[in-house]
């Protein structure tokens, strides 16, 4: 028997269910295994592919076996109970009994022994660690530029690259790439992985905006990540990333300076007469001058002006405009820099407050 605060239960809960697919082909796979032992309980989850764990520590609690139950279900009964609900949890034969005052659940179970592990990965391993609020900040710079269900699948993650005291994170999807890099306090041997885009967002959801740390692995087939009472196990994607250092530019003298907030707002209104299918804006640049054009369908059309901080030659070039919204939404400062060579070369965006961060956006025709 489990007796705890409905919070003691319904935190670690919530944190291991975001993997849980509402349908599976596997109805175990829509269990969490719950596992207590003397003053804690555990709660497992698996989608074969990741495997979250979350612990908790109980006011009170006993020995039992462990059992699998709907999560979903529970997770909905636990966030129903008042706040303040103590909750009883029961194995009857093969039920889970959940009593909170008058309140009384009877929940289907499967057999604990039959619930899915993820295999602990062999070989050499990257071990480093650094504070939550840091990995899930480099996190936000560029894991909105993964691929979504690409047939490259190499291309449907995030790369990560540990080299020296450097951690280095890169996405694409083949028309744009986002990097950024951060400092180390150890320095370590080389390590690539291509980490899932399904770890990264639930990675990017249940880090904390804190100093505490989080305690990273980087196997050859697989990632863990420890922090707080939650450690998260992921399988890795087994494919060779494109080599982002050929694709990211480093000789484009034509470069402008502005703000990214009135660049964010501009786009933003030019991009409601954008072809919606499309979703082509041109870039008229002058001395001085930034002209924002779009277009659509029906021949409408939107053109908006910033005076900008460039001198280079003059060019009119293509983009894709949520390609840059993405980033100016994303990435937070003051000022941006972009660096252009001609029209159907790629574009360079970099920021002066993040020093190891770089976007590159190829053109579009118009």
């Amino acid at each position: 028997m489990i007796k705890a605060k409905r919070d003691e239960l319904l935190t670690p809960l919530a944190a291991v269910s975001g993997i849980i697919e509402r349908r599976h082909t596997l109805p175990i796979l829509s269990n969490v295994l719950i596992d207590a032992a003397g003053q804690a309980v555990s709660f497992l989850a698996t989608d074969i592919e990741i495997q979250i764990t979350a612990k908790s520590g109980l006011a009170a609690g006993k020995e039992g076996r462990p059992l699998t139950v709907g999560a979903r279900k529970l997770l909905d009964i636990l966030r129903a109970l008042p706040e303040d609900a103590e909750v009883n949890l029961q194995q009857q034969d093969k039920r889970l009994v959940v009593k909170a005052g008058k309140s009384r659940f009877s929940l289907q179970t499967l057999p604990a022994e039959d619930f899915p592990r993820l295999a602990k990965a062999s070989g050499d391993a990257a071990r480093f660690a650094l504070p939550q609020k840091a990995l899930r900040r480099v996190l936000g710079l560029v894991q909105y530029a993964m691929a979504q269900q690409d047939i490259r699948y190499y291309l449907n993650g995030l790369l990560m690259v540990v080299e020296g005291g450097e951690l280095k994170l890169v996405a694409t999807d083949g028309h744009r790439l986002a990097f950024a890099s951060l400092a180390l306090d150890a320095s370590l041997p080389r390590q690539e992985a291509i980490v899932p885009r399904k770890t990264v967002v639930e990675l990017t959801k249940l880090l904390a905006d804190s100093d505490e740390e989080v305690r990273i692995e980087l196997a050859g087939t697989q990632a863990s990540f420890a922090f707080g009472a939650i450690e998260l196990v992921s399988k890795l994607i087994d494919g060779k990333f494109p080599d982002y250092t050929r694709v990211i530019p480093t000789g484009h003298k034509n470069r402008l300076q502005t703000g990214r907030e009135p660049l964010r707002q501009a786009l933003q209104r030019a991009a409601i007469l954008s072809n919606e299918k499309f979703r082509g804006v041109r870039w008229v640049l002058t001395d001085g001058s930034l002209k924002i054009v779009s277009s659509n369908a029906d021949q409408e059309e939107a053109q908006e002006e910033l005076e900008v901080n460039y001198a280079g030659d003059a060019l009119d070039i293509g983009f894709n405009v949520n390609y840059l919204l993405d980033v100016l939404n994303n990435v937070p400062g003051a000022e941006l820099e972009c660096a252009f060579g001609d029209a159907s070369s790629s574009a360079l965006i970099s920021y002066a407050s993040e020093k190891g961060f770089k976007y590159v956006v190829m053109p579009m025709r118009i």
